[in-house]
């Protein structure tokens, strides 16, 4: 699936790549609705009925993936709740296993994230894989979401690598999209983000069903 030959830089997704998306999808659409109806004196179902579709409105941009946005607009400590359920943060199979290996080949390593901060720093302090790289990049730090090929230009400004001897790892489609516009040459996808759901078509991206299959 990858000719490691042909590869300086390895940039890597957080959720639904590295780590298990059921955590996201268990909290934003069960977790997070049934508290905030709590708040508000709202059944389960009423509750998210009233949230998806403004959720649904800010999907792609920064404010979706914007903790301090969403605690804004729903007046409930967002970063608060996610601490609530966070032993449900899990890496995906073998993920370690691949940013050993990827260290050990002295591959240039980079977590390209759209999470907010404060919640990469949860995670990176629940799974302790912060240590396999050498920058850690959030959108969040320019002011635009990796869905857009602006962020690959300024991620390249701040990061040094060649785009076609770089991979691209992002469960998101639109992510890989927009970073083949930019050039990256190399780009894979997830089969199954979420351990709970489905495998997925990822369309015209080949897919990562476990990470001993590129290693």
């Amino acid at each position: 699936m990858i000719n490691w030959t042909d590869i300086d830089t390895v940039l890597l997704d957080m959720d639904g790549t590295l780590l298990d998306l059921y955590f996201d999808n268990y909290f934003w659409q069960e977790y997070l609705p049934v508290r905030w109806g709590e708040l508000h004196g709202l059944d389960a179902d009423t509750a998210k009925r009233t949230l998806v579709p403004r959720f649904r409105s800010k999907e792609g941009t920064l404010s979706w993936y914007c903790l301090d946005f969403w605690s804004r607009e729903l007046n409930i400590d967002v970063l608060g709740l996610k601490a609530d359920v966070e032993d449900l943060i899990r890496m995906r199979p073998s993920a370690q296993k691949f940013l050993e290996t990827l260290n050990a080949r002295g591959l240039q390593t980079v977590l390209v994230t759209n999470a907010h901060q404060n919640l990469v720093s949860m995670k990176l302090a629940r799974t302790g894989i912060g240590r396999y790289f050498g920058r850690v990049i959030s959108s969040h730090q320019y002011g635009v979401p990796k869905e857009e090929i602006g962020f690959w230009s300024m991620l390249n400004k701040d990061v040094e690598f060649l785009p076609e001897r770089t991979v691209l790892i992002d469960d998101n489609l639109k992510v890989l999209r927009a970073a083949r516009a930019y050039g990256i040459a190399h780009l894979l996808s997830i089969a199954q983000p979420d351990s709970r759901e489905d495998v997925r078509d990822t369309e015209e991206f080949a897919a990562i069903h476990d990470f001993m299959d590129v290693m």
